[in-house]
């Protein structure tokens, strides 16, 4: 029987929001309770709970049955994430990579495998954009090798990119002949198209938090990190900048999203306004710090 769950309290919305951040480090802002709410209706009624604290009393008891625990709270961070996102979003950051900052890393680094991080990749589309540009770039550049690391926290996120299938809203942006050229019509499934084999070989994805520790000798020579830090206070924005800048090379780069800006921030990061957009700069000298 169909059972009416109330929206979450403030109190309730704080404990949740809690939660939210001890394990991923977002700040849920209090305009979110409404959104929150009908998300964790949604767990509560495929759950079969009677109430938004029952879910809150699974969700916390360490005593659950271990794997019931764990993949609830997959479920959990995934409800309260946003992943919408497509391809050619925002183009002029792909402009940017192509003709602004491939260049100059090629002079830079030359000879060496160019290494990208999509931090926070959602299902798929920018990492695989970003195989797509450096791809076009070699018309101009010739012929050079380059990885794409993707992390996401959602595992559900992951496993979508990782197949590689997009359709509607999510690839209507896409100029005809890049479609043509980089996917393939998915047989039986009209209107799906797969992205090629050897593209998508060129992509990594794993499921993970930003700001988890990373390997000193596992550097990026361009991070995209883009509409993902809004989700995080001052605070933890500016740590997290701070270990992107560790995890560049000298030389690399940084792009963040539209509405997302480092200015007023202490970072050593260099501020760089380029042909197609604005990029933060690792200096060659990785002693000398910048402002933002």
């Amino acid at each position: 029987m169909y059972q009416e769950i109330d929206d979450l309290s403030t109190d309730q919305f704080r404990r949740f929001a809690q939660l939210v951040y001890d394990r991923t480090n977002i700040t849920l802002k209090d305009h979110k309770l409404t959104l929150l709410s009908h998300r964790l209706r949604k767990r509560v009624r495929a759950l079969g709970l009677s109430s938004i604290d029952d879910y809150y009393q699974l969700l916390t008891d360490e005593s659950a049955a271990r794997g019931q625990h764990v993949e609830e709270h997959v479920h959990f961070l995934e409800a309260v994430t946003t992943n919408e996102t497509y391809f050619w979003r925002t183009t002029h950051n792909f402009d940017m990579l192509r003709d602004d900052i491939l260049p100059e890393l090629l002079q830079t680094c030359r000879g060496q495998n160019l290494r990208l991080w999509s931090a926070g990749c959602s299902s798929g589309e920018e990492p695989y954009n970003i195989a797509i540009e450096l791809t076009e770039g070699m018309k101009k550049s010739g012929v050079f090798s380059f990885r794409i690391h993707a992390s996401d926290i959602s595992r559900h996120m992951v496993e979508f990119a990782r197949e590689g299938v997009y359709s509607g809203r999510k690839i209507e942006k896409i100029p005809q002949a890049i479609l043509h050229r980089y996917f393939r019509a998915v047989p039986d499934r009209e209107g799906y198209f797969a992205v090629r084999d050897d593209l998508k070989a060129k992509v990594e994805f794993e499921q993970g938090n930003l700001f988890q520790s990373r390997d000193e000798a596992d550097r990026f020579h361009c991070i995209f990190c883009r509409n993902v830090m809004i989700y995080f206070d001052r605070k933890d924005q500016e740590r997290l900048v701070q270990s992107f800048y560790d995890a560049l090379v000298p030389g690399g780069f940084l792009i963040v999203g539209h509405s997302e800006s480092l200015f007023m921030m202490d970072t050593p990061f260099v501020f760089r306004h380029l042909e197609h957009g604005v990029a933060y700069f690792r200096a060659p000298d990785s002693g000398a710090s910048g402002s933002a």
